[in-house]
């Protein structure tokens, strides 16, 4: 593998990890949302990450051949088809006939839990992209000595 092939897999590990940032943020920002534009309860969204794929069979080859691949992508957010949380609540202004209020299926402890770890695994790609980038200029040194 190329040293821009290597910065490029870790390109792609920030930025999938920092789309799944930004959505696990958007989930603790509607824990409490009871109504959204359907006028449904917010639904907790997930990311779904894939292996970025082959279009040419010379990359397919060099993969198959143990090559590394060439990074992540994200290629969709799902929303969590789970149930939300009942809370008997008649006066608040979304309550059901029962007095009932849907919450969001969001639960915050393992929101957090999530986010730490896609702040770690984001944490290591930049340490590898880093890592890349100091051994290239090593051997820039070394060409030039």
């Amino acid at each position: 593998m190329s040293v821009f092939g290597a910065m490029d897999v870790s390109a792609t590990g920030m930025t999938a990890q920092q789309v799944r940032s930004d959505i696990i943020s958007q989930n603790i920002a509607n824990v409490n949302t009871t109504r959204d534009a359907n006028g449904n309860a917010y639904k907790r969204k997930t990311v779904v990450f894939e292996e970025k794929s082959y279009p040419t069979f010379d990359e397919t080859l060099s993969h198959a051949t143990g090559h590394i691949g060439k990074g992540v992508k994200v290629t969709e957010i799902v929303e969590d088809p789970s149930e939300g949380r009942l809370v008997y609540d008649p006066s608040h202004p979304d309550a059901n006939k029962d007095g009932y209020v849907t919450y969001p299926n969001v639960n915050t402890v393992t929101e957090m839990t999530n986010l730490i770890d896609a702040t770690r695994a984001y944490e290591a790609n930049v340490t590898v992209l880093n890592s890349t980038k100091s051994m290239a200029l090593k051997a820039l040194d070394i060409g030039n000595g």
